[in-house]
């Protein structure tokens, strides 16, 4: 438990100093929050472009301008403690006949750097003003940038030693110590270098990548992994490797104390420059790992609208791409299922998405309800074809909510007509009653909104029911006689004495709370049935209502605010 809460402490303060130190100026994590993107973001907004652009010139030139300092602080001390055997004070750094010469050199160094670097950056830089598309050969240019940095910086370097031999003249072996010196340091340089623009480089690449769906690795993380090895292995081995050869070879005097100066500050600056180097290097792979991992929990919550920016050269460029192309594959499949269920309904679609769509079914009690509209095919000849549409909305709308609250399924609507099921495929406890509870909603609902006649039939009773058709194509449906005697129902309650007939099964089924809100009507024999069906209405319906006119249904949809705004 100690143990825990000591790496948490940790944790905290390493991310603090994150905070402090290169996280506002180089890099930081781009997340994807709100409605645009980060990269849509810079597209259109020029202004953030400007904010965005000045942090990567202040922050990665800057880095970049402060790491040439110090290393060359670095180098000219260790040259001189070289030389004098370990024995560095500030008059004897200033008297010392290399003083002005590697001055001169170390500023033209940094100087050539910075105007080069600039230079290389100045195309990239107004792209990004513009916010123009990238073409393939932008998208290269931006994904070049840390390696044009590189090239900038190791050309102020050579430019630096070249000042140096030129000023200093003199003994050779002096000039190739120092062009050693120079070496290693042009080295370290580049490494940071590389890794600050980089990660500088992460906005203008955000914005590059906008559009594109294959990234290419252009730098490998196992290229990071090389870099650190070089800055935190490579470098100072070689330079003590170096200084102990320069002494076998008397090019350069003995220690001259208890403590050789010299590979002390080879070892300081080796623990400087990998402490920066590894924590570029983390910050590279932790920043789009946390961007991924946060998106994932997102998505994970049930939010599949956020997308992390794809920025990064190595393969997490491509994880990223990948992880967005994934979540653009599961929106697209919850559209593709949404679309499914309302086909073919919420319950019909979960059973075929969990695999139970073979061309099979079974035989069950279910309660069926058909619905069908009297007059529609009169009322669209003689109607402009959005009234007629509006109306067959209006009507199936007010069908889908009530069979909606009652768990039933619609499994067709079918012209101006709708047969609904209760109890299949999810089954109910009472379908019987739950149907005629929906029945009578229905009526009373349709009663008020639908400007035409139409009649209902509610039966009850044993029907097969499961997935029918040819291998490549099959739908649910529900075969039996209650089927047919429902729809006979609603023939026979269009001309009745209630919209609403129910037949004697339905009834003999439900509890007796709501067999009591039906009275029976009459006995009849239906068409195609061998016996008699003894009819029930709903009580509240045993006078038939006249139906709304469309014109008081075109005012009421007129109240609507959907309607007022268009």
């Amino acid at each position: 438990m100690h143990l825990q809460r000591t790496r948490a402490l940790l944790h905290a303060i390493a991310d603090r100093l994150d905070a402090l130190t290169m996280r506002p100026w180089v890099g930081a994590v781009l997340d994807d929050h709100g409605e645009l993107s980060v990269s849509e973001r810079l597209a259109v907004d020029a202004p953030l472009r400007r904010r965005v652009l000045r942090r990567v010139a202040i922050g990665g030139l800057g880095t970049g301008l402060g790491s040439n300092l110090l290393i060359g602080a670095e180098i000219f001390v260790l040259v001189l403690l070289s030389y004098t055997g370990g024995r560095l004070t500030l008059h004897t750094a200033v008297s010392h006949p290399a003083f002005g010469d590697m001055l001169v050199a170390v500023l033209v160094s940094i100087a050539v750097s910075m105007a080069a670097a600039v230079a290389l950056l100045r195309p990239d830089f107004r792209w990004f003003l513009s916010g123009a598309p990238a073409d393939a050969a932008r998208r290269r240019s931006v994904g070049q940038i840390p390696v044009r940095q590189v090239s900038a910086d190791l050309l102020g370097w050579l430019f630096g030693f070249a000042v140096y031999a030129l000023l200093a003249g003199g003994d050779g072996r002096f000039l190739v110590i120092v062009g050693g010196a120079f070496a290693l340091s042009a080295v370290t340089s580049c490494s940071l270098t590389y890794l600050i623009a980089e990660a500088a480089a992460r906005p203008l690449a955000v914005l590059a990548m906008r559009g594109t769906s294959e990234p290419r690795v252009v730098h490998g993380v196992r290229e990071r992994m090389i870099v650190v090895w070089i800055v935190s292995s490579a470098v100072p081995m070689v330079g003590l490797i170096a200084i102990n050869f320069g002494r076998r070879l008397d090019w350069l005097p003995s220690a001259s104390g208890p403590v050789d100066w010299a590979a002390v500050v080879l070892a300081l600056v080796a623990l400087g420059s990998s402490l920066a180097v590894v924590r570029l290097v983390g910050r590279a792979i932790a920043d789009p790992l946390t961007e991924m991992r946060e998106v994932i929990e997102s998505a994970a919550d049930g939010d599949l609208s956020r997308r992390v920016a794809v920025y990064d050269s190595s393969e997490l460029g491509v994880l990223q791409n990948g992880l967005n192309d994934m979540l653009d594959g599961l929106t697209e499949r919850e559209r593709i299922r949404s679309l499914f269920a309302k086909h073919v309904g919420h319950r019909v679609a979960e059973l075929a998405i969990a695999g139970m769509d073979e061309m099979s079914g079974t035989n069950t009690e279910v309660a069926v309800i058909f619905v069908d509209l009297t007059g529609s095919t009169s009322f669209a000849a003689q109607r402009d074809p959005r009234e007629t549409a509006m109306v067959l909305n209006v009507f199936f709308s007010v069908v889908a909510k009530v069979v909606q609250e009652h768990e039933g399924l619609i499994n067709k609507f079918e012209g101006d007509a709708s047969l609904i099921i209760f109890g299949a495929p999810q089954p109910l406890a009472d379908p019987a009653g739950t149907a005629l509870r929906a029945a009578r909603e229905l009526g009373e609902a349709l009663g008020e909104a639908v400007p035409l006649e139409w009649g209902m039939g509610v039966s009850y009773g044993r029907v097969f029911a499961g997935n029918i058709g040819a291998a490549n194509r099959y739908e649910y449906t529900v075969i039996g006689d209650s089927v047919n005697e429902a729809a006979r129902l609603s023939d026979r309650a269009k001309e009745g004495v209630a919209p609403i007939y129910a037949s004697g099964s339905a009834l003999a089924a439900a509890p007796a709370d709501e067999a009591q809100q039906w009275q029976s009507v009459e006995r009849v024999r239906l068409r195609g049935r061998p016996e008699e069906t003894q009819v029930y209405v709903p009580a509240a319906l045993a006078r038939r209502p006249a139906p709304p006119t469309l014109g008081s249904v075109l005012g009421e949809l007129m109240k609507l605010p959907a309607w007022r705004l268009r």
